[in-house]
């Protein structure tokens, strides 16, 4: 029976020591509050340049002389119509940062943030810093690509 005992001791303290190698499964709730103080620093940032943006295309900020200048300038008319192309993309891609930082945050009052959708595993600390809307870890972000 001390045979029994010791050996179920023995397993016991296997397990426990298990536990403790165990991966983590998502963030505390100390380590959510600073992902999210990171978020709606970048949320800030990315809706301010969006406005920025939209200002440009607007023509609401600009310095230009194109009330000014004679209508019959086609080279520059076409360089001035690039420009407004990339310019609306630029802030094309700044909707996109928004609402994905916006969806980041949803994802962190849900208690989600962090954790790969395609593996389930947690997404380093490093890279949710970096880029702090990611919804995959690298190795399923390099799948992706590579499919």
């Amino acid at each position: 029976m001390k045979n029994l005992n010791t050996k179920s001791k023995n397993v016991a303290n296997e397990s426990i020591k298990m536990v403790g190698l165990t991966e983590k499964k998502k963030y505390t709730e100390k380590e959510l509050a600073e992902f999210k103080l990171v978020i709606m620093g970048k949320l800030e940032q990315a809706k301010s340049d969006h406005l920025l943006l939209k200002e440009t295309l607007c023509y609401k900020s600009t310095n230009d002389t194109s009330d000014t200048s004679p209508v019959f300038k086609v080279m520059e008319d076409g360089s001035e119509v690039e420009t407004r192309e990339e310019t609306a993309f630029l802030a094309s891609r700044q909707e996109k940062l928004i609402r994905d930082l916006q969806n980041a945050l949803v994802r962190i009052e849900h208690k989600t943030y962090g954790i790969c959708r395609v593996t389930g595993k947690l997404i380093p600390r490093q890279r949710l810093l970096s880029v702090p809307h990611a919804t995959l870890c690298i190795d399923a972000k390099l799948e992706q690509k590579y499919n």
